[in-house]
Order: C-alpha cells, then structure tokens, then sequence
C-alpha cells in the first residue's frame, strides 16, 4: 500500500509566505460548471488542481458567467448556432457576504464573490473566488457583466476585465486574505496591476507614482501570456479606455508606456508591472521574446492534471503497476515496464468507450479494430483542421491500405469567428464527399470536457497541424499522452519538446507550404503509422509505454506548478522551496 504522503504545505513552513493569488478569466473547475472555453481555462483549472494536490499557498479569482460560453449545436450540413448555458452558482459554490465596487463608465458597480473550495488529494484546499455582478443595486446592464465568457463586444470585455482585475484585487483585501504573489493568467487581468498601484498610493487614480511605487507592485506580480497570435492580446482604443477606465486612469497608463500604436495593450499592461513573465513553453518564450524584445521573458511548458485526464482503464493498470504515480507524477516514467498485453487492453476500453459515445450521439457505429484519428481543439483557421484533405485521394489509398481509417473531428468556433465556423462547414463537407466503406469521418458537436477526456484517451493516434509558430503549447497532445496515444503533428508547441521521433509519435516535417507539409503528414501515415498499427501489434504497445513513460512523466501540472513554485513564486527561497517539496512527498 502506498504511504499517505505528510500534508505540510509551503504556507505552513515558509514563514511569511503568504498566499499566491492565481487570475484567470476562465477557469475549468468541473465539467457541470462551464466557466471555461478550451484550452486556456482547462489549463487553468489544471493548476489548481495541482496546487490543491502540492499544497500550495494559492487562492484562484475568476468572474462567475452565468450563462457559460456556450453549447454549440451543428446542422446536417456543419453550420454552428449557439445556446447559452445557464446555471447556477448556489448548487456548487458558497456566497461570500464582503461587497466591493468597481468604477465602470464613472458607474459604481457593486461585485460579490461565491467561494467554490477545491480539495486536493491529501486534504488541502484551494478556494475559487468567482466574482458576480448581478445584485439588485446594480443597472440591468451592469448586473450581466460577469454573465457571458467572451461575449458581447470589446467595450463588454474592457468592463470585465476591471470586475476581474481590479475587483478581485479589492475583493481579495475584503475576505482578509494576506497576498504576496498575484499571478495573471493571461492579460485578461492585467488591471489589477492598476489596483494594486492605486492601493500602494493611498487609493483612486490621483497621484503621482514614483519609481519606488511602481517597484513594489512589480515585486508582487508575476504574469503567463499564452498566445504568439497578436489579435490574441487585448488591445483597446483610447477613446474606450477614457470613456470606461477614465480619463485620469487612462492618462496614467499611458504615462506609464502601456499603449502601443495608439492600443492600451494589457499584455504590456502586465510585462511592464511584473517581476517574471513567461511564455508556456520553450518555444513560444522564443516567440515572445521577440513579439516584446524589451522584456525579460522566461518560458514553463504546461502540463495537465493527470488523474484527471488518464482514463479509469489506465488508471487501474497504473495503479496495480506503479502505485506511487499518485503521489509523484514522475513515476509514471515507470510505465516503461507495465506489459504490454495490459497496455492494450485498457487502451482498447478506453476505445470502446469512446466508440459508444460516438454511436450515441450520431447512431454511427465504428469499429474498434480500426485505425482512429483524433483531430478535437477551438476551430481557428491556423489550426488547418483540413490539412488532412489536401490531397483527397491519396487519403482514401491510405484508408484501404491500413484496412480501415477513422477520423474524429471536434471542436467550437468563437461565435463571432466567421472563418472557423466556415472550417467546420468544409471539414463535414469534406467528410460526406469522402467517407466510404475504408474511410469514415466523424465532427462531433458541443467539444467540452467530457468529450475531450473520451477522445484524448480512446483514438489511437492525435493529430494536431497548427501553422507555424502560431501554437502557444496546446495541451490536448498532452492528455492523449498521459493515455499512452502517439502524437503526429507539426513540431510547433509542446511537440518540440515532446516528440521523440518513433518513440512518442511522429512529427509532420516543416515544409514551404500547406502541400508539403500534408505530403509529409501522409508519408508518416503510409510508412510509420500504418504499418505499424496494421501489422505489429507488440511494437505498438511499446510505443504507447514509452507514450505514456516519457510524456506523461514530464508534461503535466505538478511538474508545472512546482516550477512556477520555485522560479516566479518563491525564487528567493529555491532550498525553503525544495525541501517542502521533500516533505510533503516523503514516505
């Protein structure tokens, strides 16, 4: 049996410590509460979770949207309407009774909190603070600004992120919490930077701020950016940072060097107020370092949540072969040496219970034997969803030579995403004129939580083909991984440094255009994939051991969190840090 490892935390034993406060605008805290998008809020709700597992200090502020992202709904012919979610806070989450306001278009707009606790596996909590506008003494508009993720226009999102940012600064010191870190999760929450610097010069936006002011809010906070897309940084026109920041507000970031090109731009917002900034992996650093050359940019590639994303089949096997993986996330380097007939097994009931799903949801049956492809993230133009359909016939020749291929499709454009909702309509477009007896080609709707969990564990191969360097990280590889699923994809993001050619997948070469690399793409198919598959049954199980052995050890949130730990929360205390780490994983 394994030992239960201490409950000691970084609170209890670095004295002074205080508590790391964790910003984000969208967090995936449980598949019934869609305060979440993709992969920017799984990501999010992973850390905490891991934070929770590793006991740390942390305290998470988010809005509360009421009414979700949205559930999207597809037609015959691949068209996406949208329906919003609504739920509600009280079946989950506890009301705080602390009330604070923010200044919104010179209105006073009240902000509450509920408190969801998220408990780690050893007893720790990390609370969740999802902030609420919708009080009686509030305007009917001003009562839906915490209701829709990404929704409504920029001058909308511009009033969340003062509820998000400077509300949940002010929120923070009402609930009597003692904050030494604020870490923002994206630029979403750069203005809490604005909030702490009022704070340090006695309140409101009057004030002149001294070198020495602006010093210590930069110790305080540290800030992730996660996209090298730049329509992925907020950026506001002056005339809508005067009319709902203020005028004085606005004069003072722009003093302070946070607009470019006539933009308040949050990113900058946030370099230029914090201690450490770094991209979300090695890659993306580089690419940021160069998007914003006058900043110190580090990079800590992202992980996941193991137990939560490893399916309960591989989890058993897991369990019965390396216990410890529970507790440390690196012993999952052991599955090197799980056998390999079980290594199958629980990946063909993951299958199986994937192949359900999709028959439940289309009435399609698909068979388990088959090769099966799995292609599920945000329909965005750059992720080419149909660089598979480059050359339609060379596709089908690769379905009848590997006795069978399987594609899955998912994904959500962004309501207002014109272009991705088009890629949707040609990839089931494309998926009616090709699908035969070999070759079968599934898109299925409402891509959320559950689905990606069943998809990530149950295909056999990942298929990710973003256009270079526009891939941040991308996490979904990641969980196929922790399932023991090869990736085959362009070497953008994690991949660089996770593909070990034969061994954890496949890369997809670099090439000139879209046709070379989709040459590429069904080269690895028809010479390394297929045959694979097709014929070698035991070597194949291997690769999904050293999958699982490799990946799955380096690439999830606890390795994640404990680097943050030690480089942007605590790094003056890197042997304080480490020997808590000792602690609290002690036999």
């Amino acid at each position: 049996m394994e030992p239960t490892p201490s409950k000691s935390s970084l609170h209890e034993t670095i004295p002074g410590s205080g508590l790391v406060a964790y910003f984000s605008m969208e967090v995936a805290i449980r598949p019934e509460m869609p305060t979440y998008s993709g992969g920017l809020g799984v990501l999010a709700g992973d850390t905490l979770r891991s934070a929770a597992d590793l006991g740390i200090p942390l305290a998470a502020f988010t809005l509360i949207h009421r009414k979700g992202y949205f559930q999207q709904h597809l037609d015959p012919h691949g068209a996406q309407t949208e329906e919003v979610q609504p739920w509600n806070p009280a079946d989950y989450c506890t009301e705080e009774a602390a009330r604070v306001t923010v200044a919104v278009e010179g209105r006073a707009v009240t902000v509450r909190a509920w408190r969801y606790e998220l408990t780690g596996q050893f007893g720790h909590v990390v609370p969740i603070y999802l902030l609420d506008t919708d009080l009686t003494e509030n305007s009917g508009w001003d009562r839906g600004l915490t209701d829709h993720l990404y929704g409504g226009d920029t001058n909308y999102r511009l009033q969340q992120e003062i509820v998000l940012g400077m509300g949940g600064v002010r929120m923070a010191h009402a609930l009597g919490l003692r904050i030494n870190v604020y870490h923002m999760n994206e630029g979403h929450a750069a203005l809490l930077t604005l909030a702490l610097l009022e704070s340090q010069l006695g309140g409101g936006p009057q004030g002149a701020a001294t070198d020495s002011d602006i010093e210590v809010v930069r110790r305080k906070c540290v800030f992730t950016t996660h996209t090298p897309v730049p329509a992925g940084h907020d950026r506001f026109s002056t005339e809508q940072a005067i009319r709902i920041l203020g005028g004085e507000r606005t004069a003072r970031l722009e003093k302070l060097g946070c607009f470019h090109e006539g933009l308040l731009n949050m990113t900058l917002l946030a370099l230029r107020f914090s201690r450490y900034a770094n991209g979300v992996a090695m890659q993306h650093g580089k690419v940021s370092r160069a998007m914003f050359p006058e900043f110190s940019i580090d990079s800590i590639t992202n992980g996941v949540h193991a137990p939560t994303w490893i399916s309960e089949p591989v989890q058993r096997m897991l369990d019965e072969h390396v216990p410890a993986w529970r507790r440390d996330n690196l012993y999952l380097r052991n599955a090197i040496d799980v056998p390999e007939t079980e290594m199958l097994t629980a990946h063909a009931r993951a299958k199986e219970e994937l192949l359900a799903e999709v028959g439940s949801r289309t009435g399609l049956v698909l068979n388990p034997k088959v090769l099966t492809l799995g292609f599920a993230r945000r329909a965005a133009t750059y992720k080419r969803a149909t660089l598979l359909f480059t050359d339609e016939e060379r596709l089908k020749e690769i379905a009848a030579k590997a006795g069978g291929l399987q594609i899955l499709y998912a994904g959500k454009a962004h309501p207002q995403d014109e272009p991705g909702k088009a890629l949707i309509q040609e990839v089931v477009a494309e998926a009616a004129k090709l699908s035969n007896n070999d070759l079968r080609i599934v898109y299925l709707e409402n891509y959320a939580w559950d689905l990606g969990a069943q998809l990530t564990a149950g295909v056999d191969v990942w298929v990710n083909t973003p256009k270079r360097p526009y891939e941040a990280s991308g996490t979904s590889g990641m969980k196929a991984a922790m399932n023991g699923v090869p990736s085959l994809s362009i070497l953008d993001g994690w991949w660089i440094e996770g593909c070990i050619e034969g061994f954890t997948g496949w890369a997809i070469e670099d090439g000139a255009n879209d046709a070379e690399e989709a040459h590429s793409l069904y080269t690895k198919l028809e010479t390394a994939v297929v045959p694979l598959y097709r014929d070698a049954p035991e070597k194949w199980a291997r690769l999904m051991r050293t999958t699982l052995a490799f990946n799955g050890s380096y690439f999830n949130t606890n390795r994640m969190v404990k680097q943050y730990a030690r480089n942007a929360y605590y790094p003056e205390r890197p042997a304080e840090t480490a020997k808590v780490e000792e602690e609290a994983f002690a036999d």
